[in-house]
């Protein structure tokens, strides 16, 4: 694929450096994909990055930093709690949070470099600075050092990302009150870590500082957890996450977070109107994420957004001024990182004339606590609602040899299929490895294979995938191995 080329002009403005094929605002998972990608494509490329290094929040303080604290917490425990049952002796286990947090950062610098190394391997021109619109055709760019550059650009594609969402009443100091940039970085365990927000940033981060050491509670304002996930799972993870020392109030309206010395007070309303305090020495704020499209200079070109201010696209990804197009988390959706390089690549095939697409009913995902949780396509209560026929299968993780061996038993895999045509519909996994196994059900929903189509799949002996398989025999009532 890397040989393809399209008949655009290597450079829309003869040997001007400041003009571009394709201007893309925005080196995120998205974006740099999507340079990438153009690049390939024969297309004259530049990337306009505010930050000082490349790979947007994913990398740099989202998916990539806290993974790393997961993965480290999770080993920290291990070792302290678990490894006896293996016959491993190991006594005077210590936390030694600096190195763990050194080791977080060398991987972000690792990644981050790395792509770096791919734009100069693709000649993708990298271009320092804040990005915005001021006219069709033109990206503005300004330095950190007041500097301003104008790019001529045949086609622009925003690929900005997110922002964490803020609440009213709880003002965000980065120090006592922050988001989960703060939170990857405490320089000690809190005491108590109280978290506004039951979402996958506040479940995965409050497991990370609950493992160190920290008392965490976490405060949710929506009835129960993971409401929009499948039924059963979500009321398993709530009972695992309790045994692991979370503790949960649902129902909760935050009111206020005001921060005195090392002290956090939080007064939130009760399902029943009461209103409680609480106090902490940490507070993080995970209440969503919002598209940042803020400085883009989106509303002096007529570019259509809805409510929270994404920008509406068609199916090729572009916006409703020609020329401009925009993806991931400033486009309506799920904000995911694997969604917006999809989007990515699919944007500029279609810019190319080829047929770039998205398949949204096969995107993945993963909540990487400890079990992790991972889902595609449909839940039982969206199948209901739909009038669709379905029939499902359970396995448990505690039947599978794999699983015993490794000592991780919680959770269970769950497959919906149409009951008349046994096409997968859905797929829901909480266990070991859960964000490992999803993909091979994101793949049989892609290609709209039958529960049949897995149970028939030879999957190798001892696996975590046999509970994948067992699970679509359990769809026809064949399972095996309970």
């Amino acid at each position: 694929m890397s040989g393809e080329t399209t008949s655009a002009t290597k450079n829309p403005a003869g040997d001007n450096p400041d003009s571009f094929d394709l201007v893309v605002i925005g080196s995120g998972p998205g974006g740099y994909v999507a340079a990438i990608r153009a690049a390939q494509l024969g297309m004259s490329v530049a990337c306009v990055e505010r930050d000082k290094t490349l790979g947007g929040t994913c990398l740099n303080v989202g998916c990539i930093p806290s993974k790393a604290l997961l993965e480290s917490s999770e080993r920290f425990v291990e070792a302290r709690d678990h490894l006896a049952a293996h016959g491993v002796k190991a006594s005077g286990v210590e936390l030694d949070l600096p190195t763990m947090l050194g080791r977080k950062e060398k991987i972000v610098a690792q990644l981050t470099g790395g792509i770096a190394g791919l734009f100069k391997k693709n000649k993708i021109t990298r271009i320092a600075g804040h990005g915005s619109i001021p006219e069709k055709g033109v990206v503005a760019v300004k330095g950190a050092d007041g500097s301003k550059r104008r790019l001529k650009a045949a086609k622009i594609l925003i690929a900005t990302g997110s922002t964490p969402a803020s609440l009213p009443g709880v003002e965000l100091d980065g120090e006592r009150i922050g988001t989960s940039t703060e939170a990857l970085s405490y320089e000690r365990v809190p005491e108590h870590l109280i978290v506004i927000g039951a979402g996958v940033i506040g479940l995965e981060l409050g497991s990370v500082w609950a493992r160190l050491g920290a008392k965490v509670t976490i405060l949710e304002f929506m009835p129960k957890l993971l409401p929009t996930m499948d039924e059963e799972v979500s009321r398993l993870a709530l009972r695992l996450f309790k045994r692991q020392g979370l503790s949960f109030t649902f129902g909760a309206r935050v009111q206020q977070a005001k921060a005195e010395g090392d002290t956090v007070t939080v007064t939130y309303q009760s399902a029943g109107g009461e209103e409680t305090t609480i106090e902490g020495d940490r507070v993080l704020v995970a209440v969503g994420r919002r598209p940042c499209t803020t400085g883009l200079g989106l509303a002096n070109l007529g570019l259509d957004t809805d409510r929270r201010g994404c920008v509406i696209v068609d199916e090729h990804y572009q916006s409703s001024v020609p020329g401009i197009w925009a993806i991931g988390d400033v486009i309506p959706g799920p904000m995911l990182a694997h969604k917006a390089s999809e989007e990515g690549l699919a944007a500029v095939e279609n810019m190319a004339g080829l047929p770039g697409h998205v398949c949204y009913d096969a995107i993945p995902n993963v909540i990487y606590t400890n079990p992790e949780i991972a889902s595609v396509g449909k839940t039982e209560a969206e199948l209901k609602s739909d009038g669709i026929p379905y029939r499902k299968g359970t396995f448990p993780f505690m039947a599978n040899g794999r699983a015993k061996a490794l000592g991780q038993t919680d959770g269970m895999v769950k497959i919906l299929a149409h009951a008349e045509t046994d096409r997968i519909l859905g797929f829901h996994c909480i266990g070991p490895r859960a964000g490992d196994l999803v993909a091979e059900a994101a793949i049989a929903v892609e290609f709209s294979a039958s529960a049949e189509d897995l149970a028939r799949s030879v999957h190798a002996h001892p696996t975590l995938a046999e509970v994948v398989k067992e699970a679509a025999l359990a769809v026809d009532g064949r399972v095996i191995h309970i």
